[in-house]
Order: structure tokens, then sequence, then C-alpha cells
């Protein structure tokens, strides 16, 4: 088990080295290797564009995934059966303004920006909007324990479903 205040020792640069290979898995649709970034506690959860600071306890939401429906989302997204991306979009997740907000332990609370390009069908969709992370030190390295995605979009129409893994 790792000492308590490791955290203290990661560097902003690595935080954003690990958020930079989360994009690139993603971009690459490297999913089963996404999955594997997530602790086994882990949470994803996606609010809906007009509650965006919702609970998924009490409020409609996106997407509110523990580890075992990360596991089922990648499986289904891998399938042929997922009409919505087969065949797959290309994708490209911009990660900006990484910041370290909190160290406690071996956890990390982290905010990014990011804007995720969708290219599938002759189409450019896009989806703008904030990350808020825990991220947990391991004997692996960085883990995610909880991902939050923030749209900063008030409605969907630019970008219409979400079928891809922001």
């Amino acid at each position: 088990m790792l000492h308590a205040g490791r955290a203290e020792a990661i560097a902003r640069t690595e935080v954003e080295e690990f958020l930079f290979h989360e994009a690139r898995l993603l971009d690459r649709w490297e999913l089963d290797a996404w999955a594997e970034l997530f602790t086994h506690d882990a949470r994803y959860v996606v609010p809906s564009n007009d509650v965006p600071e919702g609970d998924p306890a009490r409020d409609l939401v996106v997407i509110d995934d523990n580890r075992e429906r990360i596991l089922a989302r990648v499986t289904r997204l891998k399938s042929r059966h997922a009409h919505r991306e087969y065949p797959t979009s290309r994708t490209r997740h911009q990660v900006t303004n990484v910041l370290v907000l909190a160290r406690e332990g071996d956890e990390l609370t982290v905010e990014a920006a990011f804007t995720v390009w969708r290219f599938r069908n002759d189409r450019a969709d896009y989806y703008v909007g904030r990350y808020d992370y825990t991220l947990r030190l391991t004997d692996e390295g960085l883990r995610i324990r909880a991902k939050r995605v923030t749209m900063d979009m008030t409605s969907l129409n630019p970008a219409g479903a979400v079928s891809i893994i922001l």
C-alpha cells in the first residue's frame, strides 16, 4: 500500500501527461486500455446540459457509470451492434488548462478544460466543457477514481447524441 501524502510528490506535468494519455487512448479507440485507467471503485458521470451541477442521486444525468458499467459501455461500443458507432467515429480529445486543485493522501483533485471533436458520416460535431477528476496514486501509477464531464453547451444540437466517450 502507498504511504499517505504520496500525491504531494506528483507534478502537474505528470497529471497532464496522464490526461493526454487518456485522450490518446480514446482517440485511437483503445477502449479496453482506457477502462483499465479506472480504479475498482470508479465513477464516470456526465450530467445533463440543463442541470450541469446535477447530482446523479436526485437528478437526471446522461451517464452515471460505476466500474462495471464502464466495462459494459466499452463492450457495447466495440460491438458491431452499436449502430451509432459502427463504423467508429474519428475523435480528437483536446485537454487544456489542467489545474491540480487539491492533494490529500493518495488522491488529487484535478480540473481541466476540454474540446472533443467527433467526425462521422461527413459531419463534424463538437463537445466543449470541463473535466473534474479525482485521481488516485496506485502501485500502477495514476488511476481515475472519479471523472465528471460537465458540458458548457446548453444543448446537444451541435453534437447530436453522446455516443462516444467524452
